[in-house]
C-alpha cells in the first residue's frame, strides 16, 4: 500500500483524529509485547539500526555505509534483516546467487553488497548464527522496535526531507512509537539530507546528531539521453529528487506501492511507454533486485551510496563498544 498524503504532514487533521483511537491501541499493543519480552544478549556486540516511521528513513544505506566503515576498520561485521518481503524465516545467510529477492526480500540482496548478511525473523537466532559463522559484530538492521534482543548501540536514522510525517501513530500517522520513546533508547541519531522538516527541534536536547547524504553513484554515465523513471518505495519523491539533482532529461515517471513485486504486464507497459518517449527505462537498485534475471534486460539501476559529513565523529560514537 501507498502512505496515506496525511501522515506526510499535519494540514489535514481529519483523519488522524478519526484514527487516534486505533493508534492508542496500536501502542498498548507494543508496549504489552514491549514487557512480556526479556531481550536475549548475542555474544557478540550488536549494533542496531532503527527509524521512528515507517518506510523510506534511509535505515538500509544507512546499515550497508556501517559495515563498510567498520570493515575499513578491521571488524568482521555481519548483518542480520527481517528480509521483509521474502519468504524465509531463517536465520539463512544470504547468496544473492541462489535466493531471489521473493525468498529474502529486496533490502537483503543490498545489505549483502556491503557485508554477509543474514535474514532471520527472530533477531536473536540470526545474531548467534552469525557469531557462530565468524562475526565479531552485527549490525541490525531495523531493529529499534525489536525487544527480544540487547542491543549496545542503537541509531536512530531519520530522512532529513520527510522528518516525522504528521507527528501521528499508525494508522493516523508514520510513527511506529512516539519519538522521545524510540530517540531516548538510542545513543545517536543521523539525519539523512538537510532538516527540511524541523527533526532536531523534536529530538530530546543532548542526544549526539551525525549528519549524512545519498549520493548517486558514477551520475555522469547516465546523461544524454531520456529516461522513463520508475519506483516502488516508501518515499518515491526522494528518488524524483535525485534524479531531479542530477539534471537528467525525464521524459515520464511512474510510481508503484513499496517492495511492489512487478508483474509482466507492468513490465510490458513500462517498456511500451519508454518506446513511445524515445526514452530509456531507469530505475532504483533495490527495484532491479526484485526483478527476475530475464526482467533486467534494458532497465537501468541507478546505484546510491550513504555519505557521513564526519566520519570521526561516527569513529568516536562506535569505539565505545570495541573498548569494552
Amino acid at each position: 500500500m501507498r502512505p496515506p498524503d496525511f501522515w506526510r504532514h499535519d494540514a489535514s487533521r481529519l483523519w488522524p483524529a478519526l484514527l487516534a483511537p486505533i493508534a492508542g491501541l496500536y501502542r498498548l499493543g507494543f508496549l504489552a509485547r514491549a514487557r512480556a519480552s526479556r531481550p536475549q544478549r548475542a555474544s557478540v556486540p550488536i549494533i542496531c539500526v532503527g527509524a521512528a516511521t515507517l518506510g523510506g528513513a534511509g535505515k538500509t544505506p544507512l546499515t550497508a555505509a556501517l559495515a563498510r566503515r567498520l570493515r575499513q576498520q578491521g571488524r568482521k561485521v555481519h548483518i542480520v534483516t527481517r528480509g521483509f518481503g521474502g519468504s524465509e524465516r531463517g536465520p539463512l545467510l544470504v547468496d544473492p546467487g541462489r535466493h531471489p529477492a521473493r525468498d529474502v526480500g529486496d533490502e537483503a540482496l543490498l545489505l549483502i553488497q556491503a557485508a554477509p548478511t543474514w535474514v532471520a525473523r527472530d533477531r536473536a537466532a540470526g545474531a548467534q548464527a552469525a557469531a557462530r559463522a565468524g562475526a565479531d559484530l552485527v549490525l541490525l538492521d531495523d531493529g529499534l522496535q525489536n525487544p527480544k534482543i540487547a542491543k549496545d548501540l542503537s541509531i536512530l536514522a531519520v530522512d532529513g526531507m520527510a522528518g516525522f510525517g504528521n507527528g501521528w501513530l499508525l494508522p493516523a500517522g508514520p510513527l511506529r512509537e512516539p519519538i522521545t520513546a524510540a530517540a531516548t533508547r538510542c545513543q545517536a541519531v543521523v539525519i539523512i539530507g538537510k532538516d527540511e522538516a524541523g527533526i532536531v527541534a523534536r529530538l530530546p536536547a543532548g542526544l549526539p546528531r551525525l549528519q549524512a547524504r545519498i549520493e548517486p553513484i558514477n551520475p555522469e554515465a547516465l546523461k544524454g539521453r531520456r529516461w522513463f523513471a520508475f519506483c516502488g518505495l516508501g518515499a518515491p519523491e526522494k528518488f524524483r529528487r535525485t534524479l531531479d539533482e542530477i539534471g537528467l532529461d525525464l521524459a515520464g515517471w511512474r510510481e508503484f506501492p513499496d517492495h511492489h513485486r512487478y508483474n509482466e504486464r507492468e513490465l510490458a507497459r513500462l517498456r511500451a511507454e519508454a518506446a513511445r518517449l524515445k526514452a530509456g527505462l531507469l530505475t532504483t537498485r533495490k527495484d532491479w533486485v526484485r526483478l527476475k534475471p530475464d526482467e533486467r534486460d534494458g532497465i537501468t539501476a541507478l546505484d546510491i551510496m550513504l555519505r557521513f559529513e564526519d566520519e570521526e565523529s561516527l569513529d568516536r560514537l562506535l569505539r565505545p563498544i570495541f573498548e569494552r
